[in-house]
Formats: structure tokens, C-alpha cells, sequence
């Protein structure tokens, strides 16, 4: 039966996780390897290649495609170029790099074992591209700062000289199972959350990203989103996160805790996405985007300040780029939302589009708002959440201190 479901970005859902007869080869080949000890942001990485979440790359990008993403944010024309299937001139916004050090880099043609920062072989690397990591290019074009105290800066200024390109086969996706960032029941891969799609009879789909637990104005949001939509994907991420964002777990519980009372199973799924923040904000909106759209999803809300941190960037420039790219080309499309709040006189949920802005009214929401009061050991009152998140998120902040 043909899918009802939004085309992957590049036309066809990269897999590239070995199969058994195939994996216990590369173990046995990979012992006599030189290996690599990935970073976290780069096990990351690897794990949404093998799984197609960054469809069409099939591994970490050559010379070609990280000056056209910094520049232009599209692949490069090469449809053969090192690590991508096709899908040439893509919009494409972030990086996908593997920067080592220089004076240990591999030499062209060579296979690399690629180990996760727990030690477990996760995947194999054919070298087919060794070139120098531009900083000086990328920092500015994708983050719009220079500034080290930038969390993605700083990621990228610790990163190795020389980056590596080409196909990878992993072995592991989740390199920790019995960790609880695994989450192995609601770690669905883009094959996975697409036939739970088909099966549910879903054809278009809302996809609900948050590295934070969900708040009121989160809440709110997601409801509009599914009057329009088949169906609801909250996908939160789980991967690397900068120091002071609540832990995955946390998070996870929580989430897990309010969809329960307050969510239609029918119209919701709960799944998690194993991606690295960048903090690059509009860029990085764009990337979150996209990676939806290769889970499956039609639609993508894009809020307030959208994978911002600090002050870098404009309450709506998240939304803004979006006018910027090639719409038939990225094809989800972005459900833009004002910045709503808690409205003491209407006793509930608004945006300056659905009631008047009253002075002193307002009680305004944001992840950053309920960390501090969290760090303050203050329970997060009902304006801020639901009563469920709150004890949650307290009970681990107090046994925290």
C-alpha cells in the first residue's frame, strides 16, 4: 500500500544499521581498527544517521556539503558526495561533522571504529574525506555569534582540527540500555513512529519538539496543534543538553505523568529524539524541522525563542528563517505560535491573538522561568503547570540539593 505519509527529506529513509550477519563481521573486522572516541554530541549524531533521522546523509558530511550548509544551508550539489545518498541541494541548516584531532587523523580510505564515550564499539567509519574544520566560517553562519559563552560555540571551539567524511554502518543505536537516558520503550526510530502513524490511520501529524518539561504554554500549543492534525508527536530530546537543563529523565517522567491525565491517547504518541542540542536557535529550528519530517511528520511547531538560549537571538527570528528557505523543498510546514501565557481574569491559556493583553494580567511562561524556581526549591504553581509535572519536577529538585 502506498504511504499517505510526507516523503522523506531526499526522497528515501536512510538505513544504515547492520544487520546481524553483517554486525558480527564488523566486530570482529573493527578490533583491528583504529578507533575514535566520539563525543556525545557525536554519538548522537551517529545514531540519527543509522537510523535515517537525518535522512539523506548516510554519514558524516565531506568539504562540499559543510561550506554549502554554512553558506547557503543546502547540500551541495555532488549527489555522490561523501556521506549523503543524494537529495542533492537539499535545504539543510546544521553541520553534521566528525572533527578529530589533526595529528591523529586517519588517512583517506581507511575504516575506523567509532566508539561511544561509554566504550561500546557503535559503529564503522570508511574514510573517503579528510579536511580541515572551518571555524572561522561556521561559527558565525550558523550560530550568528562569536561569542564563546555561547553553548554551540563553545561545543565547536573544543572540537577537533580535522574532519573526517563518509559512510558509516552502525552496530548500536542506544549504546547504554540499562541507562536511564535510554528509553528504550519510547525510543522509536523514524521506520517505527512511521508505521505507528500508518496504523493509527494518521496522515497528517504535529510534531511537538521541547528539551524542557511541558509547561502550561506547551500545553496549550500542542492542543491548537492537534485541531488541525491527525495526530500529535511529542518528541523531546534527549540527547546532549548544556549544565542546568533538567535532566532527560526528569523530563521523560513528567511528560510521561501529564499525557497520562491529560492527553487523548488516540490523537497523541509519545516518542523521544536522541539529538544533541546546538542552542543555534533559527538554524537550529530549521534542523529540528527537518528531522521531523523524516519521522514522519506533516507539521512542526516552532514557538517563542525556538532552540535559543540567553539573549542571542530575537523572540520570533526562529520563525522568520522559515520564510527564508525553499518551502516546497522542506516540505513539513511550520505552525507558528505567539508567545502565550497564564491570564489571571480569564482564568486560563491566551496569546495577544485570542484575548486582549490587560497590564499586570499575564503570568508569562518559559522553561527558564520554572528552572529558577526550581533552583529556589519553590514548587511551580498551577499558572506554570499541571499539579502532576509539578510534583515531579520538585521531588527531584529537592532531593537534588
Amino acid at each position: 500500500m502506498t504511504s499517505t505519509l510526507i516523503a522523506p527529506h531526499g526522497g528515501r529513509l536512510v538505513d544504515r544499521l547492520a544487520a546481524a550477519p553483517r554486525a558480527a563481521e564488523l566486530r570482529a573486522q573493527a578490533a583491528s581498527f583504529p578507533s575514535i572516541a566520539l563525543t556525545p554530541k557525536q554519538s548522537c549524531d551517529l545514531e540519527l544517521i543509522a537510523v535515517g533521522g537525518f535522512s539523506p546523509l548516510t554519514g558524516f558530511m565531506g568539504k562540499a556539503d559543510f561550506v554549502s550548509v554554512c553558506k547557503d544551508m543546502r547540500l551541495s550539489d555532488g549527489a555522490t558526495a561523501p556521506g549523503r545518498q543524494g537529495g542533492a541541494g537539499s535545504v539543510w541548516s546544521i553541520p553534521i561533522l566528525l572533527c578529530v584531532d589533526s595529528t591523529t587523523a586517519p588517512r583517506v580510505g581507511a575504516r575506523v571504529a567509532l566508539k561511544a564515550p561509554n566504550g561500546v564499539l557503535q559503529g564503522v567509519l570508511t574514510v573517503e574525506e579528510v579536511f580541515e574544520h572551518d571555524r572561522k566560517l561556521e561559527i558565525p553562519r550558523v550560530f550568528r555569534t562569536e561569542d564563546p559563552a555561547h553553548p554551540g560555540v563553545a561545543q565547536v571551539l573544543a572540537e577537533g582540527d580535522a574532519c573526517l567524511a563518509g559512510p558509516v554502518e552502525a552496530l548500536e543505536t542506544c549504546t547504554d540500555p540499562n541507562g536511564p537516558e535510554a528509553f528504550l520503550p519510547q525510543r522509536l526510530t523514524p521506520g517505527q513512529t512511521r508505521a505507528a502513524f500508518e496504523q493509527r490511520g494518521w496522515r497528517t501529524v504535529v510534531a511537538f519538539q521541547t528539551r524542557n518539561p511541558i509547561h502550561r504554554a506547551h500545553e496549550y500549543v500542542c492542543k491548537c496543534a492537534q485541531e488541525v492534525c491527525d495526530g500529535l508527536l511529542i518528541h523531546p530530546l534527549v540527547g546532549e543538553t548544556k549544565k542546568g537543563d533538567i535532566p532527560a529523565d526528569v523530563r521523560m517522567r513528567a511528560i510521561d505523568a501529564l499525557v497520562k491525565k491529560y492527553f487523548n491517547p488516540g490523537t497523541t504518541l509519545v516518542s523521544v529524539l536522541p539529538a544533541a542540542m546546538r542552542y543555534a536557535g533559527p538554524r537550529e529550528a530549521v534542523h529540528h524541522a527537518l528531522m521531523r519530517k523524516n519521522y514522519g511528520c506533516s507539521h512542526f511547531i516552532v514557538g517563542r525563542d525556538h532552540a535559543g538560549v540567553g539573549n542571542y537571538y530575537g523572540t520570533y527570528d526562529a520563525q522568520k528563517i522559515f520564510d527564508q528557505v525553499d518551502a516546497a523543498d522542506l516540505a513539513i510546514e511550520p505552525l507558528k505560535f505567539e508567545h502565550t501565557g497564564y491570564s489571571k481574569s480569564y482564568a486560563g491559556m491566551v496569546s495577544g491573538k485570542t484575548y486582549p493583553r490587560i497590564e499586570g494580567d499575564i503570568v508569562n511562561l518559559s522553561g527558564t522561568a520554572v528552572r529558577d524556581l526550581l533552583a529556589k526549591g519553590e514548587r511551580p504553581p498551577v499558572e506554570f503547570t499541571r499539579p502532576e509535572v509539578a510534583d515531579v519536577l520538585i521531588e527531584w529538585a529537592r532531593a537534588a540539593k
